[in-house]
């Protein structure tokens, strides 16, 4: 799951339309930005194995800090209390929270069972949709689709930077995801975890992004 998780941020933006998207980014991908940080430390394991799934050539070894349900469960806390601190918002806070808790629950859909529920348990969950292209494609396009189409009606641009940013961002993201599907395996695990935490600049994106664009009057 790549775009999808997202889309669910760009979705948010309907819910609490005053959180940058930026931030929203954060929360949604934010295990996924943990992540690439725990294998450049050799906390996690990752190994490539072209075939593994239809989808995705990695295949995931051993991560119970960023991708096991208790431990999210425990990053969701942490953001949506970090959030509260800042804004004391507790709406905002608990759609932090869910962001954050929903990157685990569409991993849980796509990936084959090596979700651990409880770090250092054998209890690992998926359900596998990665074994085909076919019905990924139909789970993770329409996430990204409605995502984007809820943005764009929360927001409205207040300049030309705010329109072509933002579709500027949907075209980039749409050209990683189809890499990522055609393109080569990635040469190692090294270069899987820098290009991982490449994603903080679509988090810093997506704070330019809203410095161009306002809330709309019918949120």
């Amino acid at each position: 799951m790549f775009i999808g998780h997202f889309g669910v941020g760009l979705g948010a933006k309907a819910i609490i339309p005053r959180v940058s998207l930026g931030s929203l980014f954060v929360a949604a991908q934010f295990i996924d930005l943990l992540w690439p940080t725990l294998l450049l430390l050799g906390i996690e394991r990752v190994r490539i194995e072209p075939g593994t799934t239809a989808v995705t050539p990695l295949a995931f070894e051993h991560y119970p800090v960023s991708h096991s349900l208790l431990a999210v469960l425990g990053w969701a806390l942490l953001v949506a209390c970090g959030h509260w601190l800042v804004r004391r918002n507790k709406r905002a806070a608990l759609v932090m929270a869910a962001l954050v808790l929903s990157h685990w629950l569409l991993d849980l859909l796509v990936h084959r069972p090596d979700l651990p529920l409880v770090p250092g348990s054998d209890i690992v969950v998926g359900l596998g949709l990665w074994s085909s292209l076919p019905l990924t494609l139909a789970v993770e396009l329409p996430l990204f689709v409605v995502g984007a189409r809820l943005y764009a009606r929360a927001t409205r641009p207040i300049d030309a930077t705010g329109r072509w940013a933002f579709l500027g961002l949907l075209a980039f993201l749409l050209a990683i995801y189809a890499a990522n599907l055609l393109g080569e395996p990635p040469p190692s695990v090294e270069a899987i975890a820098w290009l991982g935490h490449a994603q903080w600049l679509l988090v810093l994106w997506g704070y330019w992004i809203d410095r161009h664009r306002t809330v709309a009057y019918r949120c």
